[in-house]
C-alpha cells in the first residue's frame, strides 16, 4: 500500500487566533528564499520588508533579529521580493512543531529566545494546544 504523505497546513500551524481582521497582515518578503509555511520573520529596520529571523544582527539586516511575525502560507521569493500573509500580533497561539526558523537558529537557547520574542507580539508557541 503507497504512504501518502500531506503538507502542513495552516491547521497545524495556528491553533487560536483572536480575529484573523485584526492579528493578519500582508507584508513585503525580502528577495532570495522561498519562505515555508511557519517562517519565524523578522523585520528589517531600514527597508520595513521580513525575512527569517536570524540568531543574531546580519548586516544590511538589521532589526531582523528580533522575531515579531509568523508566516501563515509558504512564498517564493527566490527570483523577486514577494508579498506574504503573516500572523503579526495576537492574542494568537502558534504550534511550536509547525515553526520554521532560519538555518543560524540551531540551538535550543536560540529557538527558545524566538519563542519568547513572538509572545512578546502575542503570538504564543505551545508544544501542544
Amino acid at each position: 500500500m503507497p504512504v501518502l504523505t500531506q503538507t502542513p497546513s495552516l491547521g497545524d500551524l495556528l491553533k487560536y487566533e483572536l480575529n484573523a481582521n485584526y492579528c493578519r497582515e500582508a507584508v513585503t518578503l525580502k528577495a532570495g528564499t522561498s519562505y515555508p509555511l511557519g517562517a519565524v520573520l523578522g523585520r528589517i529596520t531600514a527597508s520595513g520588508k521580513h525575512r527569517l529571523s536570524p540568531a543574531a544582527q546580519v548586516v544590511g539586516d538589521e532589526g531582523a533579529e528580533t522575531a515579531v511575525a509568523v508566516l501563515i502560507e509558504a512564498v517564493d521569493a527566490t527570483a523577486a521580493d514577494a508579498t506574504g500573509l503573516v500572523v503579526a500580533r495576537g492574542p494568537a497561539i502558534v504550534s511550536k512543531a509547525a515553526l520554521a526558523f532560519d538555518a543560524s537558529v540551531d540551538q535550543p537557547a536560540e529557538i527558545t529566545a524566538k519563542h519568547s520574542q513572538l509572545a512578546a507580539a502575542g503570538l504564543v508557541p505551545r508544544a501542544s494546544a
